[in-house]
């Protein structure tokens, strides 16, 4: 036995080092309906890490989209939201029928900054998260040919190009006014918003632009509540905001394409029931499938998604502590 032991640390070293820095859900026998989602986790403040995860699992459990979430990580595979340049597994974004884009102030390396620009420029639906307006922040290579995507290059950078949004300013009294949303009535009928009513997150609303597109479809406006509770009235003396729209983009020399911008979707904002739902009707209906007239969206496991904040994410955890059990 003594001389087995070495070799089975050997096997679980082997078996670690073998395994993928990312998670793949997979649907569930005979439910897959042929499309796939890659969800990209990478944001220091609202735990994508954490929402993200439950997503795909709702999405490939009781959806049957295969969904693979992607992480900002340290070299050992731990989850660290703040290495803003290190998210193994972008070149899966060339299989992919849909994306999910969380990300804050990322700086890729070129090589893998080119599979998300290629899925871009084929016209490929995305859905934007809260600070993904403002995505990636080339401050250390300002010669890197996706500099033009930063949020402070001209036009907006990926925020601009793609969502009509880039980073805008606090609304809502950041941590002390809350979210209601409001759904826009002259929008109601549009297949995202089928069975979605009530919408409640903790975030605030985010401030838009002036340059905010007229053409853009807006599904929610996002109301500023007085406080943190879901029946908290509301601060009237702040005008309700876009914060669910869709958007059309086109890259220089790239097909159309859709984005779905959403300045609410913290993790702890997918506790709302109907914000879940919103995000799942949002993934059939753009990757061309028919919407569901009431989707599941009851959690898969254990969710409890810590408040949103700087460097208050659970460290230490593995990617591979998201798989399915």
């Amino acid at each position: 036995m003594k001389f087995l032991l070495p070799l089975l640390s050997l096997c679980v070293a082997v078996s670690s080092a073998l395994a993928d820095p990312w998670v793949t859900y997979e649907p569930k026998a005979g439910t897959a309906n042929g499309k796939s989602i890659v969800l990209l986790s990478g944001d220091e403040e609202y735990r994508s890490e954490e929402g993200l995860p439950q997503l795909g699992k709702i999405l490939s459990q009781r959806h049957g989209f295969k969904c693979t979430v992607l992480f900002s990580q340290d070299a050992d595979g731990s989850i660290n939201p703040n290495n803003q340049t290190n998210i193994p597994g972008m070149h899966l974004l060339d299989g992919a029928d849909l994306v999910f884009n969380q990300f804050r102030f990322r700086e890729l390396p070129d090589t893998d900054m080119q599979h998300f620009v290629s899925y871009l420029e084929a016209g490929k639906p995305m859905i934007v998260l809260r600070t993904a307006t403002h995505a990636f922040d080339y401050s250390r290579n300002h010669q890197s040919p996706y500099a033009k995507f930063s949020y402070g290059a001209k036009g907006g950078g990926f925020g601009g190009l793609v969502v009509g949004e880039s980073w805008t300013y606090h609304h809502g009294n950041h941590g002390g006014e809350a979210t209601r949303g409001i759904i826009d009535g002259r929008n109601v009928a549009n297949p995202i918003l089928k069975g979605v009513h009530d919408v409640f997150g903790l975030t605030d609303v985010y401030g838009v632009n002036a340059d905010f597109p007229d053409s853009a479809t807006v599904l929610v406006h996002g109301q500023v509540l007085k406080g943190m509770n879901a029946d908290d009235a509301p601060n009237l003396q702040k005008p309700i905001m876009p914060i669910v729209w869709l958007h059309t983009y086109q890259l220089p020399g790239g097909k159309p394409g859709t984005a779905l911008g959403s300045t609410i979707g913290a993790a702890i904002d997918l506790k709302s029931e109907d914000l879940r739902r919103l995000f799942v009707n949002a993934s059939y209906q753009l990757t061309g499938l028919p919407v569901p007239d009431h989707a599941d969206v009851t959690l898969v496991g254990d969710y409890t998604p810590l408040m949103f904040g700087f460097n208050k994410f659970k460290p230490g955890v593995k990617v591979s502590s998201h798989e399915l059990k």
